[in-house]
């Protein structure tokens, strides 16, 4: 085959950048706002922003530039929505929740339901309210139908550039720092607070309130019940050292 070759610094990214001007051409951006859609009075939506059929949007919802808003989608009272995200069809945003500016948010994802909260008493359980929201900082990504609770007082926050995959679950008052990744069925649970540049394995979980520092790989199926510190490479559980991990298995 005689080709050019075209010499690139990370292949992987630049085809990314090819991918996502093909993408852009197979599909056209969409604008204006169809019928029937609710937009409650005194919300201002943006001239090149796209509202889908049968989507609602609260009170006092603040909506970016050039966002998009898919058909079924749902923003309650108070949300915040930056400059650019997308949130494709059937997610739901729960009241007083902030979405920063280049996120995309997959169908049936769920921000901001209650955190798993409940008080044991001698007439069952009695609920305690969340009154919390779920902070998503700037280009983060959403996998189809993760969710992300609310936090009980504060907030559940997902840092920069972090990226979710599908069918997560990240529990009340979780703080994710920036850039890490989490493959699908993994579930973090309440109060953790989880670095920077972490990658994480499909169906890990992680216990409550432990700190994960910055930099780790985690195997897929870890089960991780104490506190991690930085550039550790762990699997099993509960998770060990990646190294002694396989050493069991050569035995």
């Amino acid at each position: 085959t005689n080709a050019t070759l075209i010499r690139v610094e990370n292949a992987r990214a630049a085809m990314g950048q090819l991918l996502a001007l093909v993408a852009k051409a197979m599909n056209p951006a969409k604008q204006g706002v169809e019928q029937p859609s609710f937009v409650s009075e005194g919300v201002v939506i943006p001239d090149d922003a796209y509202i889908g059929a049968f989507a609602y949007i609260g009170k006092n919802v603040k909506l970016g530039k050039n966002i998009s808003i898919y058909p079924q989608a749902y923003i309650g009272d108070n949300c915040e929505i930056g400059d650019n995200t997308i949130l494709y069809s059937g997610v739901k945003v729960y009241h007083g929740c902030k979405i920063g500016k280049d996120c995309i948010i997959h169908a049936g994802a769920v921000i901001g339901a209650d955190g798993f909260g409940f008080a044991p008493t001698s007439n069952g359980y009695a609920k305690i309210p969340q009154i919390g929201n779920v902070i998503l900082e700037d280009n983060t990504e959403v996998g189809a139908n993760t969710t992300i609770d609310r936090a009980t007082m504060g907030s559940t926050r997902i840092g920069e550039g972090t990226k979710l995959d599908n069918l997560i679950q990240v529990a009340h008052n979780v703080e994710i720092g920036k850039y890490n990744v989490f493959a699908a069925q993994t579930g973090i649970a309440g109060s953790t607070i989880i670095g920077n540049y972490n990658r994480v394995g499909g169906q890990c979980g992680f216990a409550g309130h432990i700190k994960v520092g910055d930099g780790n790989e985690f195997g897929a199926q870890s089960g991780i019940p104490n506190n991690v510190g930085n550039s550790n490479r762990l699997i099993g559980y509960p998770a060990i050292d990646a190294r002694s991990f396989a050493t069991c298995f050569n035995k």
